[in-house]
C-alpha cells in the first residue's frame, strides 16, 4: 500500500504538493479562530452525583452556575461593615450586578449577609467579598466574568475593586494558554529548526520536517474547530496539537530522510531511493502512528472531556501527521532532488577547517555500533543497575495523590490567584469553595437538626440553611428563604479546610456520616474532587487494559513475536514510573520550588493520566523505529544467537544516532511547554521532556540491548499458532521486498554503509 502510494506521488510530485498546499491554506483560514470556541473547564465527571446535585440547583434554583468574587478593599482602619462609603459602594455594585441577565440570584454580600461576616469580611476589617454566580457554563461564564472584570475593576470613591472566583479563573486560564502557546511555539520552532540543521546539514533539508510540522498542526487546529461545533473541547488540546504535531512531523520526516539517504549512498536512482526509504522507513512511520494514536485514543474512555479532548487532539494530529509525512516528504524529496542537501552549511565548514568530505564507512566500524558491543558484552550488570536507578527516581511515585485543579494553576500576578490568595490569608472563613447539599424530601424541622449535627463537625465554620445559619450546633442568625423551593432545600456548609487538602477530605467524608432527613446531594469543590479522582481510577484500570492489548498485538503484528512486545510493556512501565516520581519530587512535594510553580499537596489528577497515554504511545514510536531495523537484520541473517546480537547491534548502530536526533528534538518541542504560565501545563512539558529522554537514552541505548542479549534467539518466539496467524495477517519485510523497486532492494544489509 504504501509502496503504491509513493509510486503515485512521485510520478506527479507537484500536483500533490499544489493540493497540499490549497488544502492547509483553507485548513489554516478555518482553523486559525478555533481558541474562541475551546472551553478552560472540563475536569469533572459529567456523571457523577456532585454533577446532578449542580443540575438540580440550576433547574430548581437558577443557581449553581460558576462563581464570580468581588473583592472590595479599603484604607486601614476602615471598617467595610459600619463605613457609609463602603457600604454606598457595595449596594451600588449589587444594584448594577442585579441588571446583568446572566447574574444568579442570591448575590451574597457583607452588608445583606451580617450573620457571615467571617466569610465576607476580612480580620482587618478593611476588605469585604461580594458573591456571585453566572449562568452560561463553562462555554459561556468565562465570558461573562471578563464583562464583570472590565466593568468594576478600579476605584470607586476611595474603595478599590477587583474580580475573581472560580469563572474569572477559567477565563484567565484561556488567556494565559493562548499566550503560553505563542511562547512554546516562539521557543521551540527556531531551536528545532537550528538543530535540524545540525543534524541534516543543509537548511532546505532541514525545512521539510518544520514544514511537515506546520501542516499537521494547522490541519489539527481545522479539526479541532469543527469538533468544538458538537461536543465540549478543552482549550488545552491546542497545546498538545503543536507539541505534538511539530514533534511527530520531525520523527516521521527524519526517519524517512535518514533512510532515503542511505539508499542513494548505496547507489540507488532518486526514484528509487525514495521507493525503498518509503517501503521500509514509511512502513515504520505508519506502525508507530497507529500505535501512538491508540494510546491517545485510550484518553476518550474517560467521562471528563479535558481527557476526551487531547483524544480527540492526538488522533488528529497523528493521523495528519502520518498523511503529510507519507504524502509531502515523498513529494518534496522527489521535486527536490540533489537540491535538499542545498545549502549545506558543513561544507563551508570543513573548508575552512582543512577537512575533506564525511568518509563512508561500514555500520560495524562506527562509534554507534561499538557502544552496542559494550552493553551487549555487560549486559547483566547494565541491567540490574539502570533498573535500579530508575526504581529509585520512581520511589516516590508510591506517594502520589490526585486532586482537582483550582486557582493556584494560574501565575501569583494574575487577579483570579492573588484574590484567593488574599481569601486563603485574611479571611477567617471562605465561601469561595463551600460544600453545597441539594437536600428533598426534609420538614423545616428536621433540616434545622441536620444542620446543627453539621456545624459540629470539625473544621466546620458555619451552616446555613432556609430557616438560619448554624455554629457550633447553635443558631447564630436567619438563613435565607429562597434557599427553599418546594421539597428542595438547599445547606452550606463555609469550612475552614481547603477543600482539596487531605483534611478537606476527610471533613467531607465526615459530613457524609451526619444522618440526612432526606436524600442529600452533595456538590462544591471538595466533592467534585473526590468525584473525579474516582472516576479517573474507575476508568484507569480500562485505560491501561486497552494500551496494554493494543500494543501487544500491533508489535506482535510488526515482529512475530510475543517476547518483545512484553518486553517493550515492562520497560516502558518501569521509565514511566521513574517519570512520575519525578513529578511526585517536583510539583506535589515542592523540592526545587516546585520549578517555579505552587506545591499543593497532590499533583492534578488528570494530568498524570494524560502524560501516560501520551508518553507511552511516544516510547512505542521509537521502539517501532528501533525493532523495524533489527527485525531487518534479523531476517537476513542464518537466525543463530550471534546472528540476534548482530541484529541488534546493527539495529541500534543504524537508527541510533535518529531516534537519539529525534528523541533531542522531541523533547525541546516539549520543553517549549515549560515556559507555560498555567503549572499543571509546566508540568506536563516537564514529565514529557523527561520521559522522551530518558527512553531515548536509559531504555533505547541500554536496557532495550541488554534485555535482548539476555533472550538470545528467544526475543525472536511465539507459540506454533500465533506464529502462523503472523504469517498470515502479519506485516514482514519480505512482503516489502516483493512492493520495492528491486528484487534485491532489502538483501545483503548487513554491508550496509553509513557516514561517522
Amino acid at each position: 500500500m504504501i509502496v503504491r502510494l509513493t509510486r503515485l506521488v512521485i510520478s506527479a510530485p507537484r500536483i500533490a504538493l499544489l493540493g497540499g498546499l490549497i488544502f492547509v491554506i483553507v485548513a489554516g483560514g478555518y482553523g486559525a479562530g478555533a481558541a474562541k470556541g475551546l472551553l478552560a473547564g472540563g475536569y469533572s465527571d459529567p456523571n457523577s452525583p456532585s454533577e446532578h446535585a449542580n443540575t438540580l440547583l440550576d433547574q430548581q434554583f437558577g443557581r449553581g452556575g460558576l462563581q464570580v468574587v468581588l473583592k472590595l478593599d479599603a484604607a486601614a482602619g476602615v471598617d467595610m461593615a459600619t463605613d457609609p462609603t463602603a457600604r454606598r459602594v457595595g449596594n451600588q455594585i449589587i444594584d448594577e450586578l442585579q441588571t446583568l441577565p446572566y447574574v444568579q440570584k442570591p448575590i451574597v454580600s457583607l452588608w445583606h449577609e451580617p450573620g457571615a461576616a467571617a466569610s465576607l469580611q476580612s480580620r482587618d476589617r478593611n476588605s469585604a467579598l461580594i458573591f456571585v454566580t453566572l449562568s452560561g457554563g463553562e462555554s459561556k461564564a468565562p465570558a461573562y466574568a471578563d464583562d464583570i472584570a472590565k466593568q468594576f475593576t478600579g476605584k470607586r470613591d476611595g474603595i478599590a475593586v477587583s474580580v475573581g472566583g472560580q469563572a474569572a479563573v477559567y477565563s484567565q486560564v484561556n488567556q494565559q494558554t493562548s499566550h503560553d502557546l505563542l511562547v512554546a511555539e516562539g521557543i521551540a520552532v527556531p531551536i528545532s529548526f537550528l538543530l535540524l540543521i545540525a543534524v541534516f546539514g543543509g537548511l532546505v533539508a532541514a525545512g521539510l520536517p518544520i514544514a511537515v510540522g506546520v501542516v499537521s498542526i494547522v490541519c489539527t487546529f481545522a479539526l479541532l474547530r469543527a469538533l468544538s461545533e458538537f461536543t465540549d473541547v478543552s482549550v488545552f488540546a491546542l497545546n498538545l496539537t503543536t507539541a505534538l504535531g511539530l514533534a511527530l512531523a520531525i520523527d516521521y520526516t527524519l526517519l524517512i530522510i535518514s533512510r532515503y539517504r542511505e539508499e542513494v549512498a548505496a547507489g540507488r536512482d532518486r526514484p528509487d531511493a525514495i521507493v525503498t526509504a518509503m517501503a521500509n522507513a514509511g512502513r515504520t512511520v505508519l506502525f508507530s502512528a497507529i500505535t501512538v494514536g491508540l494510546a491517545l485514543a485510550a484518553l476518550v474512555l474517560f467521562p471528563m472531556y479535558f481527557l476526551k479532548s487531547f483524544a480527540y487532539a492526538g488522533i488528529g494530529v497523528v493521523v495528519v501527521a502520518l498523511v503529510a509525512a507519507l504524502v509531502l516528504t515523498p513529494a518534496m524529496l522527489m521535486v527536490l532532488g540533489d537540491r535538499v542537501d542545498a545549502l549545506d552549511l558543513r561544507r563551508p565548514i570543513r573548508r575552512a577547517l582543512g577537512m575533506g568530505a564525511p568518509a563512508i564507512i561500514p555500520v560495524e566500524r562506527t562509534r554507534w555500533y561499538r557502544s552496542v558491543q559494550f552493553v551487549l558484552r555487560h549486559a547483566a550488570p547494565i541491567a540490574v543497575v539502570v533498573v535500579a536507578v530508575l526504581l529509585v527516581l520512581g520511589a516516590p511515585f508510591v506517594s502520589m495523590r490526585f486532586g482537582f485543579p483550582d486557582d493556584r494553576v494560574l501565575p501569583p500576578t494574575a487577579s483570579a490567584r492573588s484574590i484567593q490568595d488574599d481569601i486563603r490569608r485574611d479571611f477567617a472563613e471562605s465561601m469561595s469553595s463551600p460544600v453545597t447539599i441539594v437536600v428533598r424530601g426534609a420538614s423545616a424541622a428536621d433540616l434545622s437538626t441536620y444542620a446543627a449535627d453539621l456545624s459540629k463537625v470539625d473544621g466546620v465554620a458555619s451552616v446555613s440553611i432556609p430557616d438560619g445559619r448554624f455554629m457550633n450546633g447553635r443558631r447564630i442568625a436567619p438563613g435565607e428563604p429562597d434557599d427553599a423551593r418546594g421539597e428542595y432545600s438547599i445547606v452550606t456548609v463555609s469550612t475552614k479546610y481547603g477543600p482539596t487538602s487531605e483534611a478537606g477530605t476527610t471533613q467531607l467524608k465526615h459530613l457524609h456520616d451526619v444522618h440526612s432527613p432526606g436524600e442529600a446531594m452533595f456538590t462544591g469543590l471538595a466533592q467534585t474532587n473526590v468525584d473525579s479522582v474516582g472516576a479517573i481510577y474507575r476508568t484507569l484500570p480500562w485505560v491501561l487494559l486497552w494500551i496494554g492489548v493494543a500494543t501487544f498485538i500491533l508489535l506482535f503484528l510488526f515482529t512475530g513475536s510475543v517476547v518483545l512486545p512484553l518486553k517493550a510493556l515492562v520497560l516502558n512501565v518501569l521509565s514511566l514510573t521513574a517519570t512520575f516520581g519525578a513529578m511526585v519530587f517536583f510539583f506535589q512535594e515542592g523540592h526545587w520550588g516546585g520549578l517555579g510553580t505552587e506545591a499543593t499537596g497532590y499533583l492534578v489528577a488528570t494530568m498524570p493520566v494524560l502524560m501516560f497515554c501520551v508518553a507511552f504511545g511516544l516510547s512505542m514510536d521509537y521502539e517501532v523505529f528501533l525493532l523495524g531495523r533489527i527485525r531487518e537484520s534479523w531476517l537476513e541473517s542464518g537466525r543463530t544467537r550471534e546472528d540476534s546480537d548482530h541484529a541488534v547491534a546493527f539495529g541500534l548502530a543504524s537508527t541510533g544516532r535518529v531516534i537519539t536526533a529525534a528523541a533531542f528534538l522531541m523533547s525541546i518541542v516539549f520543553a517549549g511547554m515549560i515556559a507555560s504560565q498555567v503549572s499543571f501545563m509546566r508540568m506536563f512539558g516537564v514529565g514529557l521532556t523527561v520521559a522522551v529522554l530518558m527512553d531515548a537514552t536509559l531504555i533505547r541505548m541500554l536496557l532495550v540491548p541488554a534485555f535482548m542479549k539476555l533472550a538470545g534467539r528467544a526475543n525472536w518466539w511465539a507459540p506454533g499458532p500465533l506464529r502462523r496467524l503472523h504469517d498470515r495477517i502479519g506485516l514482514s519485510e519480505e512482503a516489502t521486498t516483493r512492493d520495492s523497486t528491486s528484487p534485491n532492494a532489502l538483501t545483503a544489509r548487513v554491508g550496509r554503509t553509513t557516514a561517522r
